[in-house]
């Protein structure tokens, strides 16, 4: 907590999106070891549809996503 304390917002925000960028390859990584077929715009989807919902994934995106699995 320490270390946090002395970095200037700029840094904090910096650091902060960097680890956004990191959980969101993580888990893009993991929805490719799950749908080894699907191409990056699958991927894309159904990251989006993680973080959305399902009813709000179909509100925006309607009914995008392959027939193949479910997210």
């Amino acid at each position: 907590m320490d270390l946090i304390r002395h970095m200037s917002p700029e840094e904090r925000l910096r650091r902060c999106m960097e680890l956004s960028e990191a959980v969101r390859l993580v888990a893009e990584a993991g929805l490719r070891e799950a749908y080894p077929q699907a191409d990056d715009r699958e991927i894309f989807l159904r990251a989006a549809c993680q973080k959305l919902g399902r009813e709000l994934f179909r509100e925006v995106y309607g009914d995008a996503l392959p027939a193949h699995g479910t997210a």
